[in-house]
């Protein structure tokens, strides 16, 4: 893989170009792309022409002009931009999602549009998982992960309706960032669940994703330039705790004790029942407020939706305003309720049931995401753990909303536990 801190630092200090950047993921993409199928469209040419261009503003921004793959889910006026659909097979945006500017801005080059499953639902798409070709990248933002994987890019963009960044970056062994909701702009991404859609990103470690937040962002997210305090944790056996694999629980409890070595506190929580019950709203919420954002597609290209997505619209069309309305009030309920949980501490949980199932006829299931996304929390895959067979497990870090910084802090604090552990 490919740090971004590692290329950005070079490139600051003058022992590498970003046109020289734009060719390490140039020779990784010509080496693996074939087999793995991470990319929708590809422009390598212009991002070398654009580094060449611009090599010395570049070097000043704060991404140094580092290489980016960009999810398949936002526009993009320089590439098409198809939402995983035939739908929209060669539609070409007027402009950049806002997103994509603010990457744009801080000096990140797009080398190409990632594939996404079909409008981020769950049809699982072409692409493989680098850490082993027989095995599911996750999805729906199975290219952004598996690029960074397999060295392609030192960041890519992605989103998280469900579990759709923190599960493939366990599945694929990266470091996965879903922010507070609404701390990325999702203007100009093809809206899903307005009350969920989450605008994240994927690096090959902790501190390499918060790196790329904090440019794209602007924000203080950076957590490599001074030592990280040892967090307090919340392990928590939520009610749905044995659909993991004993190997993701043997994990999760492994990372624990890492952490708790170098001096952070663990203890077992329970989650308040109000939150509990709360992750069965999840997909009442989303799957309401998709019938309604893909009303043109279902009302008039209903027969080139994917099954799963048109089975999930035709169920979505019985749901009344008033269940949705009970379910969004609950939430609310919830949200402050685990708000207080976290207050001063962090949750170490899966961030999926188990390593990436074998097959590409699935992406896995989010159901160690749900919640969280629903609660609008900020949650980091942290990396660095595999089971028997050497396929990665990750387990997630859950902050309180708004306080990304400090989650980010604590995700790479356990990061650096379980690597010291080994």
């Amino acid at each position: 893989m490919l740090s971004a801190l590692d290329l950005a630092r070079r490139i600051e200090a003058g022992a590498l170009t970003p046109a020289a950047a734009v060719d390490l993921c140039a020779t990784a993409i010509a080496a693996r792309e074939a087999d793995i199928g991470a990319f929708a469209a590809l422009d390598i040419d212009r991002a070398r022409r654009q580094a060449e261009a611009s090599a010395a503003a570049l070097k000043s921004t704060p991404l140094r002009g580092l290489p980016a793959g960009v999810k398949d889910i936002f526009d993009t006026a320089d590439f098409p931009t198809g939402y995983g659909s035939p739908i929209y097979a060669d539609h070409r945006p007027p402009a950049d999602a806002a997103a994509v500017s603010m990457l744009r801005r801080a000096g990140g080059l797009v080398l190409g549009k990632t594939v996404t499953t079909e409008f981020a639902h769950q049809q699982p798409a072409k692409t493989k998982n680098p850490r082993n070709l027989a095995h599911t990248p996750g999805g729906s933002s199975s290219g952004s992960a598996a690029a960074v994987a397999a060295g392609m890019a030192p960041i890519a963009i992605g989103t998280q309706t469900g579990g759709s960044v923190i599960r493939p970056a366990a599945f694929c062994g990266v470091a996965g960032f879903k922010p507070s909701y609404r701390l990325l702009p999702t203007v100009g991404s093809k809206c899903f669940s307005w009350s969920l859609d989450t605008v994240g990103l994927f690096a090959a470690s902790v501190a390499d994703v918060a790196f790329a937040a904090a440019g794209i962002s602007g924000r203080d997210l950076r957590v490599d330039q001074a030592a990280t305090a040892a967090p307090s944790l919340a392990l928590v056996r939520t009610r749905i705790w044995d659909e993991a694999s004993g190997e993701m629980q043997s994990a999760v409890e492994t990372a624990a004790r890492a952490a708790a070595a170098l001096g952070a506190r663990v203890e077992e929580h329970t989650l308040p029942e109000i939150a509990e019950e709360a992750w069965r709203l999840h997909p009442l919420i989303m799957a309401y407020e998709a019938f309604r954002a893909f009303a043109f597609e279902y009302d008039h290209h209903r027969d080139k939706l994917g099954p799963m997505l048109r089975d999930m619209l035709d169920h979505a069309a019985g749901i009344s305003a008033e269940d949705y309305d009970a379910a969004r009030r609950a939430t609310k309920r919830a949200r402050h309720a685990v708000n207080e949980l976290l207050e001063g501490k962090f949750i170490l949980t899966p961030s999926a049931p188990g390593a990436a199932p074998r097959g590409l006829g699935s992406t896995g299931e989010p159901i160690f995401n749900r919640l969280w996304t629903l609660m609008g929390t900020p949650c980091v895959n942290v990396p660095g753990l595999l089971d028997d067979s050497g396929l990665p497990l990750g387990v997630q870090i859950v902050g309180r909303f708004g306080r990304d910084r400090v989650t980010l802090a604590a995700a790479a604090f356990v990061e650096a536990a379980i690597a010291r552990a080994k």
